[in-house]
């Protein structure tokens, strides 16, 4: 199995389920209501829906990056407002959650292993390199995985 494949496979499981850690993602988001998504049990923080959609946006500035583009994501991208707060609506969000990360995880499974040591575009770093992203969009979705679990509890 290549690299990227295992990668893949990584993101696949963080999002969509079979994770060492526990729950993933989508097994978090499985029975939350639009009124949980949208609530706001600590003051300041952000919802669940909002995170969602920020976990989207994310996967989607990494599925650019493959895609050759130098991507600067705005404050408006990087956290949307919830305008709509229905149940439709949200599963609208989630299922534009999903048709992302899917899009994501197809690029990477089809990405040869030696791209996977290019910089990405825009960026300085010699060790900002696309294997770097990637593993850091797996760490992402899980960090903010773990604080939706709590504010499902909440």
């Amino acid at each position: 199995m290549s690299e990227a494949l295992r990668i893949a496979d990584q993101l696949r499981r963080a999002f969509d389920g079979e994770a060492w850690h526990g729950d993933s993602l989508f097994e978090i988001l499985q029975d939350v209501t639009a009124a949980q998504a949208s609530s706001r049990p600590i003051p300041g923080a952000h919802s669940i829906w909002e995170l969602a959609l920020h976990i989207a946006a994310w996967d989607d500035v990494a599925l650019r990056s493959l895609r050759g583009f130098d991507v600067v994501i705005s404050d408006a991208e990087n956290f949307q407002p919830v305008a709509d707060s229905s149940e439709s609506a949200w599963r609208e969000a989630l299922a534009r959650v999903r048709c992302v990360h899917e899009e994501l995880i197809a690029a990477v499974a089809t990405l040869p292993d030696s791209r996977l040591e290019e910089i990405v575009p825009g960026k300085k770093e010699a060790w900002f390199t696309f294997y770097f992203m990637l593993h850091g969009v797996v760490q992402h979705e899980l960090y903010h995985a773990g604080q939706i679990a709590l504010l499902k509890k909440m």
